[in-house]
């Protein structure tokens, strides 16, 4: 059976690991994309609807959990086999779940594995929803661990020459700037010398969600959200007068709004 897969991690050196692997292993599988965040994932989802997608749990900003409960709309017959380091939590939810996963480093046998469930699941069609919606909550709620760093409470940002203290309660957006990251609070607009996927990384995703490949939104600081005449999506913010775009395949992330 020829299929298409999608791979979604942010480590470079496991994603082509992983790819190589599957190649060895599972030769009639076609890896049509392999994307190093969950918004590439996003974008590419909409796009190629492959038959499988590979998804790491713990990708900066947009999730693997972010990413497999957007597949409804997006793609909804593409599987789902997570890509994890998780604890005996996770591995217990996954067991009870419709989703496939592979532990990190990924064994052969464990793959081989994978590849058998994944051949059967795709012969009764499409994924059973209720179960998948079931684990993704029970992984959202997952508490966390020790090794976890706490997010940024604030960051340093520049204003010409001088350094601004800036606290994350503060910041209304974050919007990519070449290789630097402009920093929006209500009065003004500061440089951040990093990337918006680096910064991603350390945010709360709770307070801090992406909503385009060159945008991250403070979800206090939005005032509604509505679509244009293409199906986009437009934030309007509380205190700026400026709309966010939402590319579409974001959209299903404000489906609680």
């Amino acid at each position: 059976m020829h299929l298409d897969a999608l791979i979604a991690e942010d480590e470079p050196l496991l994603r082509q690991a992983l790819a190589a692997q599957l190649q060895r292993l599972w030769p009639e599988l076609r890896i049509v994309a392999e994307c190093e965040d969950g918004a590439a994932a996003l974008e590419t989802l909409e796009t190629l609807k492959p038959d499988l997608a590979f998804l790491d749990i713990r990708m900066p900003g947009v999730t693997g959990i972010d990413v497999a409960r957007a597949l409804e709309t997006l793609s909804p017959q593409t599987q789902v086999v997570f890509i994890t380091a998780y604890d005996q939590y996770a591995i217990d939810a996954f067991e009870r779940g419709a989703v496939d996963y592979l532990l990190k480093p990924v064994a052969d046998e464990r793959l081989l594995a994978t590849r058998q469930r994944l051949l059967a699941r795709l012969q009764s069609g499409t994924p059973d929803r209720r179960l998948l919606d079931q684990l993704l909550e029970q992984l959202a709620r997952r508490p966390a661990g020790k090794s976890d760093a706490p997010p940024l409470a604030w960051i340093t940002a520049s204003n010409g020459r001088e350094t601004r203290l800036v606290m994350l309660e503060d910041v209304l957006y974050f919007r990519a700037d070449s290789k630097y990251t402009a920093v929006v609070t209500a009065g003004e607009e500061l440089l951040l010398r990093s990337s918006l996927r680096e910064l991603a990384q350390a945010l709360d995703p709770q307070c801090f969600r992406q909503v385009h490949r060159s945008t991250i939104v403070n979800m206090k600081a939005v005032a509604a959200v509505s679509r244009d005449d293409s199906g986009r999506g437009v934030l309007r913010l509380k205190d700026r007068s400026e709309t966010l775009v939402v590319s579409q395949p974001f959209m299903s992330l404000f489906r609680g709004m």
